[in-house]
Order: C-alpha cells, then structure tokens, then sequence
C-alpha cells in the first residue's frame, strides 16, 4: 500500500524528461524519504481523509435521502437507495456500505501517523513551539479520523451471527506488512464492544492535542482552520459512539437476545443498563463542553453564516438538491417523496398526536396548526413555494398525473433545500450555500434523552447526568415551536417502556431526512416492513379538498436479517475467517 502510495505521489511530484537517445536521461524522480519529509504532502495525507467525507447531505447514498429507504420516505430515483429499501440488499450490492472507502483513509491516517510525526519533517520552521503546535493539531486529528472511518465500518457492518455474537469489523492500528497483507486467514472480525473500545481509545487520544474549538487567528487553532476536527466535534462523535454501543441491537446474546422483527429479551438486565449508564455520561460530556441547542429553523438551511446549532459541517454552493427534489414544473427531478407516515407522526402544535381528541386536528385541513418542524421537513399541497401555491391534488402543476415523474406520495422534501426564487433556471442555475451536519447539537440532547431514560427512568437522574429524560424531550418540543407539553409529562409518567417510544419519534421528526432514520430503526430493533403511504387529494368544485390515504411502496425486510447488513462478497471471497451477520 505504501509502494503505491509513493508511486502515485511521485507521478504528482515530479516530470520525467526523457530526451534524445545519445543524451543522458535526467531523471527527476524523488526518494521516498524525500517526499516525507514535504509537510505539505504529508499533510495532505489527513486531508484526504477529510475529502473523501460526504459534502452534501446525500452524497453518501448515491444522491438520495437514506430516509428514502425507511417509512419516512420514497424515492423516484431507482438504482441503490431505492433497491435498498425495497429488499434489494445483498453482499454485491449494498449503498450503505463503506468498506473499501474507510479502510483507504484509514490507511492515509497510519500513513501519516508513522511518517508524519518524526524528526525528518518541519511543519513551521519558526518557532519549535510553532511546529509543536502544528504537530500536535495534526496528530489530535489523525486519532479523531481514524475514530471517524472506524465508526463508518462499524456503523455499516457491526451485527450479530448467527451463534449470538456481537461483531464489528477486523481492527487495523497500522500499515500492513507485505506478509500481513497477504495472509488473508487472519482478517477476522473483532467483537462490537472491542471496536467501541478501540474507536473511544482514539478520541479520548484526539482530546489531548486538539482544541476545544477554533476561534481567534491563531494559524492552527483560529477560524480559519473551521471545519477540521476539534474537542467538540470528538465528544460528538464518543457521544454517537456509545449510544450505538448501547442499543439492543449489539449486544450479545448473554445480554440481549433477539426474537423477531421488533422483539427482544434483555437477558442480563444489570449488564445492559450499565451501557445505557455510560452513554448518558459520555452524552453529558459532550453536552458540558459544546452547550446548549438551537431549534433547526428553514433559515438555517442557506445561510451565509455556519448555524449555531451545526457542530461539525460542511458547506457546499451549488443547487444540486434543488434540482434532485423540485418539482417537474419547476425543472427538478422530482426525487425524493416523504411519506403519509412522517406527516402522521407530526403532533398538532399544541403538543398532542393528531389521533387525540384534545390535540384539536382538523382532517379537513390536515396541514393547519401542527407541530412546526413539519413545516421545516415537508412541503405540502397549498404550501407557499416560490412565488405561488404547491399543487399536489389530482390534475395539479406537481402532481404525478400531470407529470409521471412528479412526487408518488404526494409531497415534496423541504429540508436542506433553498426556496430563493431563480435558484434553478434555463440559463444560469443559482449557486447558494447549503450545509450538511455530520452533527447537530440537538442529536446530543437526543442521545442524552434516551440513554437516561434506559438507565434512570424518565424523571430520574444518575451518574453524571444533570437533567431528566422528560426534561430534556419537554425542552426540544418547547425550542420546535409546540406550545404544551402535558402529553410529554403523562407519557413519562407510565414509565420507561412507554417514555421510549415517545423518545424514538422524538428523534424521527427532529433528524428526519439526516440519514438518520435507517439506523436508528435497526440499532433499536423496530419493525422494519411498515408500508410507505401517500396522500391522494381531489379538489372540489368548491375549492375544498377531499384527503384518501394510499399504499406507495412496500418495504421488504420480513426478516431480522436485515437488522444487520451483509459483509462485502469480495471479501468474504477472499478472507475465510470473516463471519458474515445474521442470515447473510
């Protein structure tokens, strides 16, 4: 891997001049030693890491919404995304899958780790503080990528087998030997809970040489160098971390044993708390460090200025997802559907779900007076959209019987997207920011929430934990914009198991269309096969509307195989070690 390394930078670096046959060849090649010693290059070994992070919000799924393989939502896009969700997962063929990705920038951070960081290399030659600095910002960073890919290939392919164990993928901490490198019967998986380890090992590392954000014009700890990984975004990531290496989708048999599509036992009840215990301290951490949240807002999603409420982004100007997800009318694709099912989940904006009689929902006019995050995810018909009035009824300007390709649920994605009039056009397509949060502060309050509720209860606090679960939920629902939160407080009140289910929709309608869902629905082994529904609406003569619910798409996974995903048929082919998951 190095050779190669080495052969491609080379190419990069020098021109090989060859001239006539009787002259001598000069030949401008460079040692290895050599280009290791060129910070520049060296450097650029983390910053491919960093590049090879997905820039938009979808680019990590073949340019769709992974909620577009869930109940959230379709897509009109058939190729990965849409496979995936209509059972189409296999060990060849698998959008979500990172392998080959995360294992190349892993390699670049062992790469740097042991070429980067020796005395050969200078990376400021002002000062010995200033190229200790630089230094040590680098190394820090090193340790927070190589915890960032291993939770992409722990993310993806951690699962159970089928004798009960909890497995995450084969564990690199450097480069491969030539010898290592080809003897392929000694790749195995390491356990779950050995990766979690290893990948909290690395970001408790990255704390000791990284800063707590980049503020001031300091040049390798100022605001110039936002972006780049700091103490806040590493106690995000530990915070992600142990929530999944909590959930009762990875634990071992001895502890949580799996019955069926949407049921398990916990075995050993003291063993699984104790999780939980740790991912509401590791929640806090991060929480006592980073601050408050901010409710996401539409405003937020084109702003000239990095929203309060991002942790860690990154910014793209372009208008890609207009042109994916705008109506035909409008020249977009069309792509993305959210579903009859996500607006359901939408409680009025008193607090309560549209099926209580107290939560004043008028099915006549479903889209009045709810919960304003629906606003802030979906576009409905009669929404305001550019100038006039979205028309999703039957016959209407972006209805799939005007244009075939138009939405098959009858609505529109609204998050992430830039309304701004001329954003698309014939002649000259606009070009404004947009974001993509690899984490929002919200997701740790989330995270808190549910952890605390699993070990504590929902009114209890414990460990380092400063606030109750249905404090935390009462006080996201209050920032959204809902007006009451009686039903939060009777919910609690019937206990863990119930205040549960509550957290989980909680963090359906807040992280919705963040690639969230497909996860989140698996780690806490929810039935996987509900049916994606639509909206067929008629218009009345009067101008009234008349509002039928309809099946769109059926999701396929009838199995608890698809709990877990496949490991790579390369691999599998070539490493007679690698236990597969679950029924793969």
């Amino acid at each position: 891997m190095k050779n190669n390394f080495i052969k491609y930078t080379l190419i990069a670096l020098a021109t090989l001049q060859v001239a006539c046959s009787f002259d001598p060849e000069i030949d401008n090649t460079y040692s290895e030693d050599w280009v290791f010693s060129q910070p520049d290059y060296v450097e650029g070994l983390l910053l491919n890491a960093y590049g090879n992070l997905p820039n938009t919000i979808v680019d990590g799924y073949g340019g769709d919404f992974l909620d577009a393989a869930t109940d959230n939502a379709v897509t009109n896009n058939e190729s990965g995304v849409y496979r995936l969700g209509t059972g189409g997962l296999t060990p060849s063929s698998n959008v979500i899958g990172q392998w080959d990705n995360a294992y190349n920038q892993i390699r670049n951070v062992h790469l740097f780790m042991e070429n980067g960081l020796g005395d050969n290399i200078n990376y400021d030659i002002s000062s010995e503080a200033a190229d200790k600095a630089k230094r040590d910002n680098l190394k820090g960073e090193a340790f927070y990528l190589r915890a960032w890919w291993s939770f992409q290939l722990l993310q993806a392919y951690g699962g159970k087998t089928a004798e009960g164990e909890a497995l995450g993928y084969p564990i690199v901490l450097r480069s491969a030997t030539k010898e290592e490198s080809t003897d392929l019967e000694a790749v195995k998986r390491n356990t779950y809970e050995a990766c979690v380890i290893q990948i909290k090992k690395d970001i408790d590392s990255a704390m000791l040489y990284l800063p707590s954000k980049y503020t001031g014009n300091d040049p390798v700890t100022g605001i110039n160098n936002l972006g780049r990984a700091d103490q806040q975004v590493s106690l995000a990531l530990k915070s992600r971390v142990s929530l999944y290496a909590a959930s009762p989708a990875y634990q071992p048999d001895n502890i949580v044993k799996l019955v069926g599509m949407g049921q398990f036992n916990v075995v050993d009840e003291t063993a699984y708390i104790n999780k939980w215990k740790i991912a509401a301290d590791d929640a806090q951490e991060a929480i006592n460090e980073i601050g408050t949240f901010t409710s996401l807002k539409t405003s937020d999603f084109d702003s000239n200025n990095t929203p309060a409420e991002f942790i860690w982004r990154s910014f793209f100007t372009s208008s890609a997802l207009e042109n994916s997800n705008y109506p035909i009318a409008e020249r977009g694709g069309a792509r993305t559907g959210p579903s009859q099912n996500l607006v359901n989940a939408f409680y009025t904006k008193t607090g309560y779900p549209i099926d209580d009689s107290r939560s004043g929902y008028d099915a006549d006019n479903p889209y009045d007076n709810r919960d304003p995050r629906l606003y802030v995810n979906v576009l409905y018909n009669g929404s305001d959209f550019n100038n006039r009035y979205l028309e999703t009824y039957v016959g209407g300007i972006d209805s799939k019987e005007k244009y075939s390709g138009n939405t098959r649920t009858g609505y529109y994605v609204r998050k992430w997207l830039s309304l701004a009039p001329g954003i698309i056009s014939v002649d000259n397509s606009s070009n404004q920011r947009h974001y993509n949060p690899y984490f929002r502060r919200t997701e740790l309050f989330l995270n808190l929430a549910e952890a605390a509720n699993e070990a504590y209860g929902p009114i209890s606090i414990g460990g380092n934990v400063t606030q109750s679960s249905v404090d935390i939920i009462k006080s996201i629902r209050t920032k959204a914009g809902i007006t009451d939160n009686t039903y939060v407080d009777e919910i609690a009140a019937l206990g863990k198991d119930e205040f549960r289910k509550l957290i989980q929709l909680e963090r359906r309608l807040e992280l919705a269309f963040e690639n969230h869902r497909y996860f989140d629905l698996r780690r806490c082994l929810l039935p996987l096969n509900e049916t994606v529904k639509g909206i067929k609406i008629t218009q009345n003569t009067d101008g009234t509307f008349n509002y039928e619910e309809e099946d769109v798409e059926e999701r396929r996974f009838n199995g608890v195989r698809y709990y877990y995903a496949p490991l790579p048929y390369d691999e599998l082919s070539k490493s007679p070690n690698l236990i597969n998951n679950l029924g793969w």
